[in-house]
């Protein structure tokens, strides 16, 4: 009898865990015996995922928070690379998280493991030598941005532009009242939804600013509303502390366990700190407001090194300033209350926010899990789908 394909998977955060999650539903539809484990989260774990470790002891943000968590990190690297070559996956896929997961890929690789990396490090923004150190980690590269292919291609690596999964799962055609009858808000009062972020080293850091300028907005806006969706019963609490701490308990807010997407589906305006978050704000077609904000010695170093004019992944990848974006010490309830009560004002400016991500979503839409599986089955000989074969 054939042994199964075994696949193991480390991925350190909430949006690596639905990258993941989407990426083994693929994969088990032509390898329905394939055994996957390693490190993941809820979404992964439903897909049949077997993890080994809590998703959240990887989730560090921030360079001196990383430093600060060096010599744990480092030991639980050393013992998954001890533990995958004992278990002798034919495939390893590390999911964002580089600065874990490439360590462990470049011992794997030399131990005779082929490596996979999805979700390219920022090399296009800062540090590019990157790129080399990621040819001697990585087999092979699974990219989500269009530009992305290029760098690495250039490089010498072998390289796929997947699209992105969120693209894929997002409608063309959103329903936004449906949203609201779903969680039970008025058709017509203005909303907005409220995204701190979902590690808690960012609700640490953002969820004071957030709260401030929701009372600013509160004050300035008749009968607004807040949804503030929470991936996890760790941040939840932690968010809700804060509330308390700011004297917030009256405010029109709502927290939601999870219902991200139906929450930025449901409002007229976002307020994000700037990650992954944006970018589903951006394919929900979804006005917002980005801010972001981490350790000032973390954005001392950064910004020396960083080399894009935009920090928000939508303004990124539409290569324009389409939606407000706040950095470190501007990252203030001021700040923040007036763009948002800018966009909540300004219906002419939303629709034409609108259309930009409209056309974004079109761009970005590519069946990105299946073109992710076929990459990863020609790497261990499994069955492909007939369109990326005839491709």
């Amino acid at each position: 009898m054939n042994r199964p394909v075994r696949i193991a998977m480390v991925a350190g955060e909430a949006s690596g865990d639905l990258l993941g999650g989407r990426l083994i539903e693929a994969l088990r539809r032509r390898l329905p015996e394939a055994e996957f484990f390693g490190v993941g989260g809820p979404k992964m774990i439903a897909a049949g995922f077997t993890s080994w470790l809590a998703q959240e002891k990887l989730a560090v943000r921030g360079l001196v928070e990383v430093v600060k968590h060096l010599r744990e990190l480092l030991a639980l690297r050393s013992e998954l690379f001890q533990r995958l070559v004992a278990t002798q996956p034919q495939l390893f896929v590390g999911i964002d998280s580089p600065d874990f997961n490439l360590g462990l890929e470049r011992r794997l690789k030399r131990s005779g493991v082929a490596t996979v990396h999805l979700v390219s490090p920022q090399v296009w923004a800062w540090r590019p030598g990157r790129v080399h150190t990621m040819r001697r980690a990585v087999s092979h590269m699974l990219v989500l941005f269009p530009f992305e292919e290029a760098i690495y291609r250039d490089a010498g690596l072998p390289v796929t532009y997947v699209g992105h999964p969120l693209a894929d799962d997002i409608p063309e055609h959103i329903d936004r009242d449906a949203a609201r009858v779903e969680l039970r808000l008025p058709a017509l009062v203005p909303i907005v939804a409220v995204l701190p972020g979902s590690r808690q080293s960012e609700i640490d850091m953002m969820a004071g600013p957030f709260i401030e300028t929701v009372k600013l907005v509160a004050r300035r806006t008749p009968g607004v509303r807040f949804l503030v969706p929470l991936i996890t019963r760790e941040t939840r609490e932690l968010f809700e502390t804060a509330v308390y701490r700011h004297g917030a308990q009256d405010l029109p807010l709502t927290l939601l366990f999870g219902h991200a997407r139906d929450a930025l589906i449901a409002c007229d305006v976002a307020l994000a700190a700037s990650g992954t978050v944006t970018l589903e704000a951006a394919l929900s077609r979804r006005p917002m407001v980005i801010a972001y904000r981490v350790a000032p010695l973390s954005y001392a170093i950064a910004r020396r090194l960083v080399r894009v004019q935009h920090i928000g992944l939508p303004n990124i990848l539409c290569d324009e300033s389409v939606v407000p974006e706040f950095i470190q010490d501007d990252v203030t309830p001021e700040n923040l209350a007036q763009a948002v009560c800018n966009l909540l004002a300004d219906e002419p400016i939303r629709r034409a926010v609108e259309r930009r991500f409209t056309r974004l979503h079109a761009e970005m839409r590519r069946d990105a899990a299946e073109r992710a599986a076929d990459a990863l089955l020609a790497l261990v000989g499994g069955p492909r789908t007939l369109a990326y074969q005839s491709a």
